[in-house]
């Protein structure tokens, strides 16, 4: 447990965000596996608070239900009214005395619309807002371009916080500053209470400013810091689908570069896009074009893509994946699977085994070293080891209403263009002639034959279609057969 263990952590999360323009609420749009909202609660959890409270507002009960099942400890607070930053707060701090908490120590503000914050950053502002005593530390960043944000000013002296001027009210001076403010910051729980209480709001938009408690807690004669952002990118805001792109592509890079530095190959990281609860083992490779989400884990040796996408999909070891759609998949060690293949969840495909070109898979599980080579559809079945699926067959698994299985023992062959019909069950060592549609059990070491004999009908497109290109090639060919006699 941290050291600088905050009393509780505060996610703002109350707002509309209508330049998102979207039926979605701002801090639930996704980037990288996760909402806006749900990364700032992660790392927040990277502090231990004591107690972690999101501020709800507008949708309300959609918010408050995504966070039920991202974190079910997350306690939510409600601003029925967009009052400000301050009046979010206090509704915060409110929830948490009305049940029975009594803060003590240190209270952390975040914006929940930052995804791209770190666990690291906050423990930092934490650790430096309790070594240097202050009453409230900001969490500031250097910025190149600092136009339109709120800038720090500070004491030559000291260096502590002596304001935060907006850009629309700075001086030429001020507006040379490069440091601005963040939106987080870390207060004295006590202190904070206290001043919320003072909080007017005689301004332009009649709503209770965080900010404004800077200034009553400096005039109280405490003590007001700032810590600077490592990378002034984290504090990056998001209030467009423009601004979410930028952070998802910011976000994808250092999830890659987490994953290189740790021994991953990636080909092409401008191509490559993964979630940040995938996980790798070293000297795993991914081709260009792939997309790696949810709980992807990929094995030493794996090899993804090209241009595939993997979702709750586990590569074993060895096993090479190309060119493939993925959901909830288990692919062994040593497996092969594409190009073109489809699996479906609930396929698990054992060690060296292989799903081939246009092969889609649904709730099977593939034996050991068993082949299902080309264009077949393999649905709701089991397959023992070592054996191999003929090209163009069909696992008939529906019946209309219900779904049934189709049980294939070991050392199996079935022929080309085979129709499974469900439920259906072939013995070990047992093989099926091409072109059957299999309706009933086949014995261990059996051969099953279920097709039509063939019946040739002599001269039937002489008379069915006299003068066509067919009847003329059979006539010619009827010539110089006879010419060959």
């Amino acid at each position: 447990m941290s050291a600088n263990r905050p009393a509780a952590v505060v996610v703002l999360a109350a707002g509309e965000g209508t330049r998102m323009k979207s039926a979605t609420p701002k801090v639930l749009h996704a980037l990288c596996g996760r909402s806006l909202v749900g990364h700032v609660v992660a790392a927040s959890r990277e502090l231990s608070p004591e107690h972690l409270v999101v501020v709800v507002g507008h949708a309300r009960e959609q918010v408050s239900a995504h966070l039920a099942e991202t974190d079910a400890e997350v306690r939510t607070a409600v601003q029925h009214e967009q009052n400000g930053t301050g009046h979010a707060v206090r509704m915060g701090l409110e929830e948490l005395s009305d049940s029975g908490v009594a803060l003590d120590g240190t209270v952390i503000v975040v914006c929940g619309d930052t995804p791209l914050l770190t666990g690291e950053t906050l423990q930092r502002l934490a650790a430096a807002h309790d070594a240097d005593g202050n009453a409230v530390t900001v969490l500031s960043a250097e910025v190149p371009d600092a136009t339109g944000y709120g800038r720090i000013v500070r004491e030559d002296a000291t260096g502590a916080v002596t304001a935060i001027v907006e850009h629309k009210d700075a001086t030429d001076a001020q507006r040379a500053i490069r440091e601005i403010n963040s939106g987080v910051f870390a207060f004295d729980a006590q202190l904070l209470t206290d001043a919320l209480g003072k909080v007017r709001t005689d301004n332009s938009q009649g709503e209770e400013y965080l900010t404004d408690v800077l200034g009553i807690l400096r005039e109280a004669g405490h003590r007001v810091g700032a810590c600077v952002a490592g990378d002034h990118r984290e504090i990056l805001g998001i209030n467009n689908r423009v601004q979410l792109a930028e952070a998802r592509r910011l976000l994808n890079e250092r999830l890659l570069e987490r994953a290189m530095l740790s021994g991953v190959t990636v080909v092409d990281p401008a191509t490559t896009w993964i979630d940040v609860t995938v996980t790798f083992e070293p000297d795993a490779l991914v081709h260009p074009g792939t997309q790696l989400l949810g709980a992807t884990h990929l094995a030493t040796d794996a090899e993804v893509g090209p241009n595939s996408r993997l979702t709750d999909t586990t590569v074993g070891r060895g096993a090479v994946v190309s060119f493939t759609v993925a959901d909830g998949a288990e692919i062994g060690a040593g497996a092969n699977v594409g190009p073109y293949t489809y699996l479906r969840p609930g396929t698990r495909l054992g060690a060296k085994a292989k799903a081939g070109t246009y092969v889609e898979m649904k709730n099977a599980t593939i034996g050991e070293g068993t082949k299902v080579p080309h264009l077949s559809y393999v649905g709701d079945a089991t397959i023992g080891e070592q054996s191999n699926i003929g090209a163009a067959s069909v696992f008939v698994n529906y019946d209309g209403v219900n779904k049934h299985h189709t049980t294939i023992g070991s050392h199996c062959r079935t022929g080309a263009d085979n129709m499974l019909v469900a439920p259906v069950t072939i013995g070990d060592g047992a093989y099926t002639a091409a072109g059957s549609v299999i309706t009933k059990d086949v014995p261990p070491g059996s051969l099953a034959v279920a097709r039509g004999q063939q019946r040739n009908i002599e001269g039937w497109v002489a008379r069915k279609r006299p003068g066509s290109a067919a009847a003329r090639a059979a006539e010619a060919a009827r010539r110089e057969d006879e010419g060959q006699q």
